[in-house]
């Protein structure tokens, strides 16, 4: 048993590592087609960076749903990489900018209310879900069936997102010139990344498997710890280089560009590509409420004299400690706060 628990831990750490690689042949690639295409800071940390580094993410709830058969897993390791997100990634960009990190009125505002509207979209889809595709369960436990209409709600906003960002760059006009730059190459590089990065989340959906089954512990707390800081490493990597270069516009829009993605894209594709999945409503309107704290507090943060100061960075770390905490007491049956965790 020791012995199997350490061989994952080593798989683990190994599809971090990859997942590490293609993050970084990721932002080089992506940083260099957003300026062969002149599109302003915050569209390319909000949708071309986002986009890719959330990558890990997509590729966990289709590889979960169509090859393991853990669809929970999937969505788990969403939710989870989401709270990450939003409290790690901001607090280490917080620590590693030389500054205190800088937001202005574009992110706060746009970003960050079309990013609460993302939250409450996905939560009303899985409400629709428990109220119109209800499981009869026979206990306290709410079930319902998410299906390819439903899924298509939050995809369909996501598109309107891509219209508003698209607008953006109608107006932008870039202030410098830049080197020469071969988009086929940059393009070659880029899906060369995301496929390494495929292959390291594959990995790492494994180890979570089999860290469940070693130690008799539910695939889901391992999916919103292991595998959601693992799949979250891209975004981390990419914002704190943001962070220390001093563009911190790009590293907070990539943040949130991200958790827009996710939750809008992600989540509902592995419903359009398996067809339809049981949704635990009983957990997943707790963790969507746990999501919606966490970005709260870091929009309340940002919007205090418009920076990220490193105490307010310190208080994200505790609150997502916190957050990890719960989770594994409610996993290991210490606590019952949420009463279908651990999931049967």
């Amino acid at each position: 048993m020791i012995l199997s628990l350490l061989f994952w831990v080593v798989i683990s750490i190994i599809a971090t590592t990859i997942l590490w690689k293609g993050s970084d042949w990721l932002e080089q690639s992506a940083e260099k087609l957003s300026e062969y295409y002149e599109l302003p800071a915050i569209v390319q940390g909000a949708v071309v960076v986002a986009i890719g580094s959330s990558f890990p993410e997509l590729s966990t709830v289709v590889l979960s749903s169509l090859i393991h058969g853990e669809f929970e897993l999937g969505v788990s390791a969403i939710v989870g990489s989401a709270i990450f997100n939003i409290l790690i990634i901001p607090a280490f960009s917080g620590f590693a900018a030389q500054n205190p990190l800088e937001s202005n009125r574009d992110l706060v505002y746009k970003e960050a209310q079309f990013y609460i509207i993302s939250v409450a979209v996905l939560m009303i889809t899985f409400s629709f879900a428990a109220i119109y595709f209800p499981i009869p369960t026979g206990d306290s436990v709410i079930l319902g069936e998410m299906n390819r209409t439903l899924a298509l709600f939050p995809v369909i906003l996501y598109g309107f997102y891509i219209f508003i960002q698209y607008q953006d760059t109608m107006d932008y006009e870039r202030a410098w010139e830049v080197e020469e730059i071969n988009p086929l190459k940059q393009w070659g590089w880029l899906f060369l990344s995301l496929l390494v990065i495929l292959g390291g989340v594959e990995l790492l959906v494994r180890a979570a498997i089999r860290f469940g089954e070693i130690l008799g512990t539910p695939s889901f707390l391992w999916g919103i710890s292991v595998v959601a800081a693992g799949t979250s490493i891209p975004d981390l990597f990419v914002s704190v280089r943001k962070a220390r270069k001093g563009d911190a516009i790009t590293s907070m829009a990539n943040v949130l560009g991200s958790n827009i993605f996710d939750l809008l894209v992600c989540i509902p594709m592995g419903i359009l590509i398996a067809g339809a999945a049981t949704l635990n409503f009983s957990i997943a309107a707790p963790l969507m409420g746990a999501l919606t704290i966490a970005t709260l507090v870091l929009f309340s943060f940002l919007r205090t004299d418009m920076i990220l100061s490193r105490h307010e960075s310190f208080w994200l770390i505790i609150l997502y400690v916190l957050f990890l905490v719960w989770m594994g007491l409610e996993n290991f049956g210490v606590i019952d706060s949420i009463p279908s965790l651990p999931p049967s």
